[in-house]
């Protein structure tokens, strides 16, 4: 199974379990991390998003389904289509990241709420290198997150985020050996807190995301998809 969904002691669990592939992802992935996310918004307030193995958390998109990839496949894009939906879940989403986040893995991290990183843990954007953009959120979340000026360097230059500058720019809430068990910790804690302040309050912060910047990803990314040889 590449997506474990499980409720424990009243937390959610969504945890991507392809660990030969560094938890790459292709539509049928995505499709099971969307069913996962519904199941769950019905039953708990809290979730975390983690992944098996200590390697990688997420490398992404799979290689072999963005070989395939098209113009239309861009302009109605399924990661940033599900991506979003987790970040406006009613749900307050806790990233544990153990090791990279790579491309779209970077921008599943960047959908949750919050994220706990561990010594390994790095934060990279190379779409640019592939003739593409990060466009399942990344240019957008990015940016609101750590500012323009860092999202520039990532996406533009390549800069690889490390776990201790993910704390320092407050992309990562905090650093931990086992950022795992850290993040399964504070979303107890989120989980003690009232379930109608926390919604509410995530709705007011999350109103300044530019639904606006998120179409111009996905149209950017089928003008890029048609100027690749086929």
């Amino acid at each position: 199974m590449a997506v474990v969904v499980e409720v424990t002691q009243g937390i959610g669990r969504l945890t991507l379990d392809r660990p030969r592939r560094a938890h790459a992802y292709d539509a049928a992935h995505l499709d099971a991390l969307a069913a996962g996310i519904a199941e769950l918004e019905a039953k708990v307030h809290v979730v975390v998003v983690s992944s098996t193995g200590g390697g990688a958390f997420c490398g992404g998109a799979d290689l072999k389904a963005l070989a395939a990839a098209d113009p239309l496949d861009a302009l109605d894009l399924q990661s940033q289509h599900v991506f979003t939906t987790l970040a406006r879940s009613r749900m307050v989403s806790v990233a544990a990241v153990q090791g990279p986040a790579v491309a779209g893995g970077c921008e599943l991290a960047l959908a949750c709420d919050l994220r706990v990183v561990g010594p390994g843990a790095r934060f990279r954007l190379p779409e640019t290198e592939l003739g593409i953009i990060p466009s399942a959120g990344g240019c957008t979340r990015l940016t609101r997150l750590v500012g323009p000026s860092v999202a520039k360097q990532v996406i533009l230059a390549g800069r690889e985020l490390t776990a201790e500058e993910a704390v320092s720019f407050g992309l990562a809430m905090a650093l931990s050996p086992t950022p795992l068990q850290r993040a399964l910790t504070l979303a107890h804690t989120l989980a003690a807190r009232d379930p109608v302040a926390l919604r509410l309050a995530k709705q007011i912060i999350d109103r300044g995301e530019d639904s606006a910047s998120l179409d111009a990803e996905r149209v950017a990314e089928a003008l890029l998809y048609s100027r690749r040889p086929r």
